[in-house]
């Protein structure tokens, strides 16, 4: 139990000693009990800190899942440093900023990931690797380290020889380093999605995130002896304190992948008899609608997901999994802002309802006053309490605009209260779209297709039209083995929900990795925006006022 903040180096001691021989980690060919992920990190942080890293440097990590990433990741907290998980999925310009923006002193990269060859990716954005570092497009990055066997650029060094940097720095020294850490400092700098423009350095303290990760797992009832499967990348905010720390904080052995593979994901739940587990919607329809797919074959009791009402249900009616909890949150939050508990009514974990964590509040706002709204009312969510950010690095008026003077974050997101004090999530506010001046949150009418037998997934955004301001959008795959026509899904929408949220346009896709997908599995809106606004002819096409095109 985690009886007051405390550092993760300090609860990965605390872990080892209890739970040491028993699995901690696994992937692939990467399986490590707690006193070995212990070993490695007091290894890597010794090398960290032979190569001059000291507490409040800012590390960056571009590397996929693995024990290599969680080692990186644990000795950067024991010397203090904070960690900057780069998303794999970048292209120059946002690396390029991201890497510039967090003053990254020393980078750890993949040579290569997924078929990208990070060693061209980042020679386009810092010419210097090719001869030393530091050069002139990122002058703060002094040291580059590359994990791989395959050629390293002139301006890096390879991860075996880091290694060995470490080997004569005494067990002292390094304990006093960890002995300077305290709660309160900064762990891990979280870039945000950037979906509408250039990602934000959100900064979170060891504090939040630890604490996070135990007020999280005991809505699930995580425990020591469970095997928790999360393919969430670890440069994602769930990823890191809600799979990592959340097995770290319980004692409990986390398996994943360095990509989403679903046979992979399926075959390894059953032979590693996984008993926790947890996505967002479109990971578990995934799953479920895999040809590999036999709820026999899970040995799940639960866990949790960020999913609507329909994704729930079959997660318990198709899966068979009947304790998955329900999550909202968001990275300036640590991530977890409400979650339902596993002994929750199924109707409320279904449906998302959730209460705060102890020691945080949580009000719902009417945007344009600013008034606090009564329960039932629908407005912004705003949070407060120890999960809350210490703000944005180096982005003064970006914090300013997201924290009110009170400490309350602004979440940006669309929710309602009951009188039991019980919040769900309605929607994003950036993805609302109105037509002819009734607001509609794409959630809504997704939940309507995914309803359909034939439907795998839905995604739904709002497009231009120039009588109703906008109108529905809607890009739909099929289970593998099923079939449906356009106009039978659009007639489906319309027998079902108000005619204002019904698909003018309606598109049936094989896939949406073609469109924009996150690293999270979640598709971009703004990139389907695009997509839909050129597929359906709709460039030219003047919104009505009141529209929002």
């Amino acid at each position: 139990m985690l009886e007051r903040p405390t550092t993760l180096y300090r609860a990965l001691e605390r872990t080892a000693s209890q739970y040491g021989e028993r699995d901690a980690f696994i992937c692939q060919s990467d399986r490590l009990n707690w006193n070995e992920v212990l070993a490695g990190t007091r290894r890597v942080a010794a090398a960290l800190h032979a190569s001059g890293i000291r507490k409040g440097d800012h590390v960056g990590i571009m590397l996929g899942n693995g024990a290599t990433w969680l080692q990186i990741f644990f000795a950067c907290a024991t010397v203090g440093a904070v960690t900057v998980p780069v998303n794999t999925r970048f292209k120059t310009d946002e690396l390029q900023f991201c890497l510039k923006q967090a003053d990254v002193k020393m980078l750890f990269f993949a040579d290569q990931f997924l078929g990208i060859d990070f060693v061209e990716l980042l020679t386009a954005v810092e010419p210097a690797f090719e001869g030393s570092l530091p050069g002139a497009a990122l002058p703060e990055l002094r040291q580059a380290v590359m994990v791989g066997n395959g050629p390293c650029p002139a301006g890096a060094g390879r991860y075996v020889d880091f290694l060995a940097r470490g080997e004569s720095v005494p067990a002292g020294e390094l304990e006093a380093a960890a002995g300077q850490v305290e709660p309160g400092d900064v762990l891990l700098m979280q870039f945000t999605s950037g979906t509408t423009s250039f990602p934000k350095g959100v900064m979170l303290t060891h504090a939040n995130m630890l604490t996070n990760a135990w007020a999280a797992g005991q809505r699930i009832g995580a425990r020591y002896d469970d095997r928790y499967f999360s393919i969430r990348p670890f440069f994602h905010v769930s990823g890191s304190t809600l799979s990592v720390l959340m097995s770290l904080v319980f004692g409990c052995c986390l398996l994943t992948l360095p990509k989403f593979d679903v046979a992979e994901t399926l075959r390894i739940m059953d032979v590693e008899r996984c008993t926790l587990t947890s996505g967002n919607d479109t990971i578990f329809l995934m799953m479920m609608g895999h040809p590999d797919f036999d709820r026999n074959k899970l040995h799940l009791r639960g866990g949790w997901a960020a999913a609507g009402p329909e994704v729930m249900q079959q997660i318990r009616d198709v899966m068979g999994v009947d304790g998955v909890c329900n999550a909202y949150g968001q990275s300036e939050a640590s991530p977890n802002v409400i979650m339902s508990s596993w002994d929750d009514p199924f109707e409320f974990r279904a449906h998302g309802w959730g209460l705060p964590h102890p020691g945080t509040e949580v009000r719902i706002v009417d945007e344009e006053t600013g008034q606090v709204l009564p329960p039932g009312g629908q407005g912004e969510i705003q949070v407060r309490g120890w999960h809350v950010m210490r703000g944005y690095y180096k982005m003064p008026e970006a914090t300013a605009k997201a924290l009110t003077p009170e400490g309350w974050l602004r979440t940006g997101d669309l929710g309602e209260m009951r009188p039991d004090g019980r919040l769900r999530m309605v929607g994003r506010l950036k993805d609302m779209y109105r037509v002819g001046g009734e607001n509609v949150a794409p959630a809504e009418v997704e939940e309507t297709l995914h309803a359909h037998p034939a439907v795998q997934m839905a995604q739904v955004v709002g497009v231009p039209d120039a009588r109703l301001g906008e109108v529905t959008a809607a890009f739909v795959l099929l289970k593998e083995d099923k079939h449906a026509e356009r106009q039978e899904l659009i007639d489906w929408c319309k027998a079902r929900c108000a005619n204002f949220k019904v698909p003018r346009y309606l598109d049936i896709v094989e896939s949406f990795d073609n469109i924009g997908m996150t690293g999270s599995s979640k598709v971009q809106k703004n990139k389907l925006k695009a997509h839909a606004i050129e597929l359906f002819g709709l460039g030219g096409v003047k919104a009505a006022d009141g529209g929002k095109a």
